[in-house]
């Protein structure tokens, strides 16, 4: 089992600061501290960043979905434009469209970029926001029909019409007229009782925001139990920010300004708004640091300060390239198979980490080759070392 890296794309902004707080405050922007030197995420600069990532051998790039950034579909099928190998893990919501819709989108988006599709779930753990769409079932409903949605969605593939008979959705003769090819693989999340489930019985890869190790592992098992009793083998991926530098000292003091940075209304403002989440996920993103600068540490090199202020992956690997290298080998030693990776700002770190911290993993044997769309491997994949000049 090889290790997949994927870095992200910042559809909300980008900077040297923890510039997407906006998105877990409510919508109420006047409670949070203005914020200077945001990259907007315009065409041109998300191109940088997808160009940046394929050099450096990343796989894929995860773009976000939400009230707060761009669309997801339509941003990464013009970035596949400007790229020729890169794959778009595209995040995306059940229920805002008919799964019927959905499976043609993504059959049409596998053929025009020749296979570069990936699909994340995100059933969504905000009532506020799903109300904002639209959306009104409560959290354990939209597991169900997030359920109900994926079923559909693998059967119109099928290249047969379908029918459906569901709570959520009723399907009469469903298709795609020609199915995408490849299958997307299916991303997916969840840490509540609801998630389960749907992750063993409709997703290929098991994703969980970045946990000590210990809690990783009890994750890994619960989810894995659930899919052997569906005859089904789903794989593991993590969602971390990183900070990795050519020294230890280095890396913590990029931690310690992006922490200087928040003042302490920002940091409560967005505590109130991230505790208000009915995600059980997000809770336990919070209960790692329960809303103090203190002990931010959580295990080794790995630290819970992003969480303060963003919802969602609120920890960061943080270190030298060797040390990062370290923990990303003992959650491949779990299990974990996906690493999907960001950092501020996503552009500079896509480097230090691309520089640093692969050519160690390379050098363990742990990264598997990028193929281009020539069948080469890519530029810094597999054993293939980068040039490294100052660790920049």
């Amino acid at each position: 089992m090889s290790v997949h890296l994927h870095w992200f794309l910042p559809t909300g902004g980008d900077g040297r600061t923890l510039v997407d707080r906006h998105a877990y405050s409510g919508g109420d922007r006047s409670s949070v501290t203005p914020v200077s030197g945001v990259r907007t995420p315009d065409i041109d600069y998300l191109t940088q960043i997808a160009k940046a990532a394929e050099h450096l051998g990343f796989e894929a790039v995860l773009t976000p979905t939400g009230t707060w950034c761009e669309d997801a579909w339509l941003t990464t099928a013009a970035l596949a434009q400007h790229t020729e190998r890169l794959k778009f893990l595209v995040a995306f919501r059940p229920g805002l469209i008919s799964p019927v819709l959905a499976a043609q989108m993504a059959a049409t988006y596998q053929r025009i970029t020749r296979g570069r599709l990936l699909l994340n779930i995100v059933t969504g753990g905000d009532s506020t926001e799903q109300r904002r769409f639209g959306d009104h079932l409560d959290h354990d409903q939209r597991y169900a029909r997030t359920a109900e949605f994926l079923e559909v969605v693998r059967g119109v593939w099928g290249g047969r019409p379908y029918d459906f008979d569901g709570e959520h959705y009723q399907v009469a003769g469903g298709l795609t007229a020609v199915p995408p090819d490849p299958l997307p693989q299916i991303f997916f999340g969840g840490s509540s009782p609801a998630a389960g489930p749907v992750a063993a019985r409709h997703t290929d890869v098991y994703l969980t925001w970045g946990e000590p190790p210990a809690q990783v592992k009890e994750k890994i098992d619960w989810i894995r139990g659930l899919a052997e009793r569906e005859g089904r083998d789903v794989r593991f991926g993590i969602r971390l920010h990183t900070i990795a530098r050519d020294s230890s000292r280095e890396a913590w003091a990029v931690a310690d300004r992006l922490l200087d940075q928040l003042d302490p209304d920002t940091v409560a403002s967005a505590q109130r708004a991230l505790g208000r989440s009915e995600s059980v996920g997000q809770q336990r993103m919070l209960a790692l640091h329960g809303g103090s600068r203190d002990r931010l540490e959580i295990s080794p090199n790995l630290w819970a300060g992003i969480g303060l202020v963003r919802g969602g992956a609120g920890t960061a690997l943080v270190g030298s390239h060797a040390e990062i290298a370290d923990r990303i080998e003992e959650y491949h030693a779990l299990g974990i198979e996906h690493f999907v990776l960001s950092g501020y700002p996503h552009l500079e770190e896509a480097y230090w980490f691309g520089e640093g911290v692969t050519p160690e993993l390379a050098a363990r044997g742990l990264l598997a080759d990028t193929p281009t769309t020539d069948g080469r491997p890519a530029p810094g994949a597999g054993a293939a070392p980068l040039l490294v000049a100052g660790g920049r």
